[in-house]
């Protein structure tokens, strides 16, 4: 079954262009020229992915990005002009999953999609695999790798498909430290380019989800010079 990718941006030349090369690798292409109709798009239908511009009329795609995450995890990736951290950091701040700059290569963004795509379902192809060792506890955080769901105290976490990953990654490694490096690594598949924030981001949001303090982090934590680790 071929996935459905949801390409919303105003510039008619880019989804066009998107959609030729998307079509060709076998995706199914939903195309909204603003904010409303992508979010009645993807109320409408089963999107893996979504493509989203941030400079858009009406609602920009930082209030889009918002939305979604209000009850969908699916992968985001952020088109933007702009190209300074701050915006990246923004992006990502909000509930993206990548951010890339234009102009940028088809190629580039194609190689980008089929990553969060393939991620994204494997986080979501064990939903009826019942194993126990496939529970993970520890500080009154509950990861069950079964249905994906993490819970805090009983209360239920919503992380995005990239969050709930880099969770899992030091939960399951309870006492080892990984570096920014390895994290990006991981979780990206790609290589680490020095001045990539892009980990320390998706670190400080699942430390507003998951830490009482986020500034005082007790499940997720720093150590200085070296990478993060979560403590049994």
């Amino acid at each position: 079954m071929n996935n459905n990718i949801l390409i919303i941006d105003d510039e008619e030349a880019i989804i066009e262009l998107m959609d030729i090369y998307l079509t060709n690798e076998g995706y199914n292409v939903y195309k909204a020229y603003n904010g409303k109709s992508g979010l009645e798009i993807l109320s409408q239908n089963d999107i893996d992915l979504v493509v989203l511009d941030i400079m858009m009329p009406g609602i920009d795609g930082l209030q889009v990005c918002k939305i979604i995450r209000e009850d969908n995890n699916i992968p985001i990736i952020m088109l933007s002009s702009k190209s300074q951290d701050i915006d990246k950091i923004l992006g990502l701040g909000i509930g993206a999953d990548d951010y890339m700059v234009k102009p940028f290569n088809p190629m580039e963004l194609i190689a980008r999609i089929k990553s969060q795509v393939r991620r994204y379902l494997y986080l979501n192809k064990s939903n009826n695999q019942n194993h126990s060792n496939n529970i993970i506890t520890v500080k009154g955080l509950v990861i069950n790798k079964n249905n994906h769901k993490v819970t805090l105290y009983d209360e239920l976490i919503n992380l995005t498909p990239t969050e709930y990953k880099i969770l899992l990654l030091l939960a399951s490694n309870l006492g080892t430290v990984f570096s920014t490096e390895e994290i990006f690594e991981k979780i990206w598949e790609e290589k680490y380019f020095e001045s990539n924030n892009t980990v320390m981001v998706h670190i400080w949001r699942l430390r507003e989800k998951i830490e009482g303090n986020p500034k005082e982090p007790k499940l997720i934590e720093t150590v200085w010079g070296v990478g993060y680790k979560i403590e049994d």
